[in-house]
């Protein structure tokens, strides 16, 4: 069984505010659908807690990190809570759910990326489950609220800015750089290139398969 506290405090606090980001963005999502309280605290949960959930139960690390250290929860229903109390008191800048989730996302990438090193897992790996740690919670925070996941709109830098980020921390480590250096650059890296997708529309190439028959219908009502 792998040690549940493996991180340093550095990462650890990095978890924590990961958890409040992530449950900022699901009680934005939830206003958003005009949920009622239980249904804020049910996306900032899944949200802040779905990616991190998922990796432990593939690296098999019992019990669960939220579920072994309550401060997880409470920083969860806080940050909800803290948020609905803000919108009602002022309106959140607009664009201000996707920048939470690009900073949720930067921290939970690297976590989880140092978590898999820990477990001893090669650099590809701990690559895989940063990303998954990254990513999931918001997914499954998009399909609760029936929205398309982020990680699978068009041309996206979403995942990639993860997979990114992660790459980097492990480059740098191989290279012999100190792992807190290494940690701060990675995030670094995540926050810019998402934030840089957000407010330019930076894409990656999109793969797009034309259907025959839809082709020769445009072309026959083009003809017409």
């Amino acid at each position: 069984m792998i040690d549940q506290n493996p991180t340093p405090l550095l990462l650890y606090l990095l978890d924590l505010l990961g958890v409040a980001v992530f449950a900022v963005s699901g009680a934005l999502a939830a206003g958003r659908k005009r949920l009622d309280l239980i249904g804020v605290m049910v996306l900032g949960l899944v949200t802040a807690v779905g990616g991190g959930t998922i990796r432990d139960v593939l690296l098999a690390r019992h019990p669960i990190f939220w579920l072994a250290d309550s401060r997880y929860v409470i920083v969860i229903v806080a940050s909800a809570l803290a948020t609905v109390a803000y919108v009602r008191w002022r309106r959140p800048p607009a664009g201000s759910l996707l920048y939470a989730d690009a900073l949720g996302l930067a921290m939970f990438s690297i976590t989880g990326a140092r978590i898999a090193e820990h477990a001893g897992l090669p650099a590809v790996a701990g690559i895989v489950l940063g990303t998954i740690t990254g990513a999931a919670g918001g997914a499954v925070r998009d399909v609760l609220s029936a929205e398309i996941p982020l990680v699978l709109r068009r041309g996206n830098l979403y995942a990639s800015a993860a997979i990114l980020g992660t790459g980097t921390y492990f480059a740098l480590v191989d290279l012999g750089a100190p792992r807190t250096m290494a940690t701060w650059i990675g995030l670094a890296i995540i926050i810019v290139v998402r934030l840089a997708s957000i407010a330019w529309g930076l894409q990656l190439p999109v793969f797009e398969l034309e259907d025959r028959e839809e082709r020769m219908e445009e072309r026959r009502d083009s003809s017409l």
